[in-house]
């Protein structure tokens, strides 16, 4: 056997034993959370049940309460960060919006995880809805 064979042959030898060989791709499978495909599907009443925070700019704006009935109990507070008063929900295609009077639609969101949506405003400020009550 040539040196640099048998050199590398104990160099794995150690690492193996000192348990550094395989202990590389087993602590990043731990560390590797499952992937998350709730990104981009519609919200299920189910799902929306309880308390979500809006946000925007890193700050906690205000709580709403999402019912699986698809209504919505909303602060006077929230009137202001979302630019009127919402009494409902409805499912979109690809996240949900909240809706007013009537049904009419009043901002959507965009599903980006289990627990996050995210509006895009035209004034490139952003409105997130996040599960939860404020600080969660």
């Amino acid at each position: 056997m040539k040196a640099s064979t048998l050199c590398a042959c104990l160099a794995a030898a150690s690492l193996g034993a000192a348990g550094l060989l395989a202990s590389a791709p087993v602590a990043a499978a731990q560390e590797a959370s499952p992937p998350d495909h709730e990104a981009g599907v519609p919200l299920a009443p189910a799902e929306a049940a309880g308390v979500w925070t809006v946000s925007s700019a890193g700050r906690d704006l205000c709580s709403l309460t999402l019912g699986a009935a698809h209504t919505v109990k909303a602060p006077a507070t929230c009137g202001d960060a979302l630019t009127g008063s919402p009494t409902g929900w409805a499912p979109t295609s690809d996240g949900m919006q909240l809706t007013g009077a009537g049904g009419r639609p009043m901002l959507a969101f965009h599903r980006w995880s289990n627990s996050l949506f995210v509006s895009h405003r035209s004034s490139g400020v952003d409105i997130q809805l996040r599960r939860g009550g404020p600080g969660s």
